[in-house]
């Protein structure tokens, strides 16, 4: 045990080591970086196969930021009219994406191709089944495929996960409330299968992005949709079969497909240039739209980029998404705000937040655009509702008008192993209300109810005020049902369909700036500089030291030694022990 927690604090140590030697070495680099002259003859590079997100989340200083949607469109509508810029090569990813980001992706490669550029994309395969990755790169001028793989492409799967089972062996107490049928994610919890509603508004999910797809597609093949449907639905098919097909326009390998893509665009002395290096080296001039983002889920205080070892993931945080839109109502040079918007949804009270925001900023003639992205469900829609103007691709994911809550009590499985949790209350009886031991008492469900029910009461309210749609029409669609962009314009949730370029051309005209104008999109807040983001990591890295300093003193005292040397005598005669395989 002694061993074990030197090893701990010893590797501890070995990282902080290393994240100063990482920091001089990135401040040598950022002193040291400069710009380079521009090439006169270039292909931009798109690399699909590492995943995509929405918008940017901030630089990291570990590795390499996943490329995102909002860089690749507004780099391909810079590089449409840039002469320098020649064509666009595409790797592509055989797994797919989220359904809107496939959509607008392959929209910004439609456009770029519109100005008469080649497009490029490259696959070592589609061997993966989803339909998206192919939708992704079906407007590009060309699509290669590696001779020796295979097209698997057939359409779309959802795949859900039920702990209700789990739950009733283990004795588990899962007690959840849900307004109402289709708010389905209290169903993982509960069931052991799809309930009925459940299982009908996810088929009508996957049917519409399904037939979404395949519509485009077969304008950008010139192939029919019963031609696309018959080659989707009988998959797997060898590259050959692609090719003949119509899918495929040329088999070959990658390095051939780069030696091609550089002779179009006029010999060796092509300049390969990533897509999102294009995007924030290039210059823009014109009347300011801020651009706010919010991806990943909605919580209390700080957004998260997911760029450091001690936080991986991206969260969207109602007082940094609240602090972005004070300083764009504050700068005078802002005529409007384009608020992007990618989440599941997730605390209600960081939603409220951040949908003050936007009214604080139409309050002071600020027009906010909702630009949806991969998801705007749920919390996501709640923040939008308000806005002057809501703009979701056919495929984006929004609604979840609802909202859900519970607890798993543990008391009784706890009992199977001889654990107990004995608790003293002092006041009233809901003060045990969130214990996860027990069970709520009938009262104290009851007034858990009424809580989720005055935040669906006041949810559904909120989207008829904001909408402009009778309180009978909103409690008809909410529910806590999911639809896609194109149904949810139907139900009046959204007013236009299209991506961020199509939000811009709506702030444009709720500002009152000319359509042909150029317009500056500024990121709110700043994105952090590298020596900013350091500086937060040596913050990080002195709580660290602090507490490996309180762990070295707990250490020492004599309870914890005693503790060490008893657990070492145990295992003294365990060291020759071998972990062999089970033989049935």
């Amino acid at each position: 045990m002694r061993h074990f927690l030197l090893t701990v604090i010893g590797t501890i140590v070995g990282i902080i080591i290393f994240l100063i030697l990482t920091f001089i070495f990135l401040m040598v680099f950022v002193l040291s970086g400069g710009k380079e002259s521009k090439p006169d003859q270039i292909v931009l590079s798109l690399d699909l196969r590492g995943g995509v997100i929405d918008h940017a989340a901030g630089s990291s200083l570990f590795g390499s930021s996943p490329i995102n949607v909002v860089d690749i469109v507004q780099g391909l509508q810079a590089a449409k009219t840039d002469d320098d810029v020649k064509g666009l090569y595409i790797h592509v990813s055989p797994m797919g994406m989220a359904p809107a980001s496939a959509e607008e992706i392959r929209l910004a490669i439609k456009d770029f191709t519109s100005s008469g550029k080649f497009a490029v994309a490259h696959a070592q395969g589609f061997e993966g089944t989803s339909i998206l990755g192919y939708h992704a790169v079906s407007s590009a001028s060309e699509i290669w495929q590696q001779d020796t793989t295979g097209f698997a492409v057939s359409g779309l799967r959802s795949e859900m996960p039920f702990y209700g089972g789990v739950a009733d062996k283990f004795d588990a107490q899962v007690q959840m409330e849900q307004f109402y049928e289709y708010k389905n994610a209290a169903n993982v919890y509960t069931q052991t299968d799809f309930t009925e509603a459940h299982r009908e508004a996810t088929t009508s999910l996957l049917t519409s992005l399904y037939d979404n797809a395949v519509s485009q597609i077969a304008i950008d093949r010139d192939l029919s949709e019963a031609k696309l449907r018959s080659i989707f639905e009988s998959s797997p098919h060898s590259a050959e079969a692609a090719l003949e097909a119509g899918l495929i326009d040329r088999l070959g390998h990658r390095i051939e497909a780069v030696e091609y893509v550089k002779e179009k665009a006029g010999g060796e002395d092509t300049e390969m240039q990533s897509v999102t290096n294009y995007a924030k080296n290039r210059s823009q001039s014109g009347p300011v739209i801020a651009l706010i983002g919010g991806q990943g889920p909605v919580v209390m205080g700080q957004s998260s980029n997911g760029g450091t070892p001690f936080m991986s993931e991206i969260t969207m945080g109602g007082d940094t998404v609240s602090a972005a839109f004070e300083r764009a109502i504050k700068d005078k040079r802002v005529k409007a705000i384009i608020f992007r918007v990618s989440t599941p949804g997730g605390s209600p009270t960081a939603s409220d937040q951040i949908q003050n925001a936007t009214l604080r900023a139409k309050e002071a003639g600020k027009p906010v655009i909702v630009s949806m992205g991969q998801y705007a469900a749920s919390g996501g829609y709640y923040v939008s509702t308000h806005a002057d103007k809501i703009v979701a691709m056919p495929s984006t994911i929004t609604g979840s008008i609802g909202v859900l809550g519970g607890k798993i009590a543990l008391r009784d499985t706890y009992a199977k192993i001889g654990y107990n949790v004995e608790a003293i209350d002092v006041g009233g009886e809901y003060v045990g209300a969130y214990s996860g031991d027990e069970p709520f008492t009938q009262s104290q469900r009851a007034a858990y109810r009424g809580q989720l029910e005055d935040i669906y009461k006041d949810f559904t309210q909120r989207v008829a005020d904001g909408r402009g749609i009778p309180i009978e029409t909103v409690l008809e669609i909410a529910k806590g049902r999911v639809w896609t962009g194109e149904q949810a314009i139907g139900h009046g949730l959204v007013d236009e369909l299209g991506g961020l370029r199509t939000a811009i051309k709506l702030a444009k005209a709720e500002a009152n700036i000319d359509a042909a104008e150029t317009v500056r999109l500024v990121p709110f807040p700043r994105p952090k500089s590298q020596q900013e983001q350091i500086a937060e990591l040596l913050d990080q890295m002195v709580q660290v030291q602090s507490d490996i300093a309180a762990m070295r003193e707990i250490m020492a005292s004599d309870e914890i030694q005693a503790l060490l040397d008893a657990k070492a005598r145990i295992d003294q005669n365990r060291e020759l022990e071998a972990v062999l395989p089970k033989i049935q």
